[in-house]
């Protein structure tokens, strides 16, 4: 489906002239972004560090950004970057604290103060899924069973290597049939925090 949207998206948009006598297509006017995106078939069964191993060849020589794919949230690329690069450290994830999946109770003593509808989670940060990595990451990375949580990320922690960029911004991830319903409701009204583009 991925490969479909970026071909298609090549194919389709923009204006063209088909000469239906001889099968000619003349594409003209396109505005697309100048970008060659690469769409890499890393295999159904290798672990989160083997799939970014696969693709060293394309990220050696050069900073670069990584995320999951299953959150949208509203970082700032541009400044965790810039802290990335002045951290001088390996990698940099972006630690956010998740929305609490119910509303709390304040209590005094026995009784109860308030209800807290929902709050941010207090009792934690965790990796948010946005990171950015020097190409020595690969160093920590074997094959396609490799993890990238335990094989790298750990590793650096461990050899003080790895910066945590606070985000105290939206964070929300789509693991289940609730979290796509809430991501879509916020899309649908026009609210949706992670939209930077008009």
């Amino acid at each position: 489906m991925v490969s479909r949207y970026f071909a298609d998206q090549a194919a389709l948009s923009g204006s063209l002239v088909a000469d239906l006598s001889t099968g000619m297509v003349e594409r003209m006017g396109t505005d697309h972004e100048p970008w060659r995106v690469h769409v890499i078939d890393t295999g159904g069964h290798t672990n989160t560090g083997g799939r970014l191993k696969r693709l060293e060849k394309w990220l050696r020589d050069e900073t670069f950004m990584l995320t999951y794919g299953d959150g949208v949230c509203d970082v700032d690329l541009g400044a965790l970057l810039r802290f990335h690069k002045e951290s001088g450290c390996v990698a940099t994830i972006t630690a956010v604290r998740p929305p609490a999946r119910f509303g709390a109770i304040a209590f005094d003593g026995h009784l109860v103060r308030h209800f807290a509808e929902k709050p941010r989670a207090s009792e934690g940060w965790i990796n948010g899924g946005f990171m950015v990595f020097e190409p020595a990451i690969f160093d920590l990375l074997g094959g396609d069973e490799s993890s990238l949580e335990a094989d790298a990320l750990e590793k650096l922690a461990a050899r003080g290597q790895l910066a945590a960029y606070r985000h105290e911004g939206f964070w929300q991830c789509m693991d289940t049939l609730r979290d796509r319903r809430l991501l879509e409701q916020l899309w649908e009204s026009g609210k949706a925090p992670w939209r930077t583009w008009s």
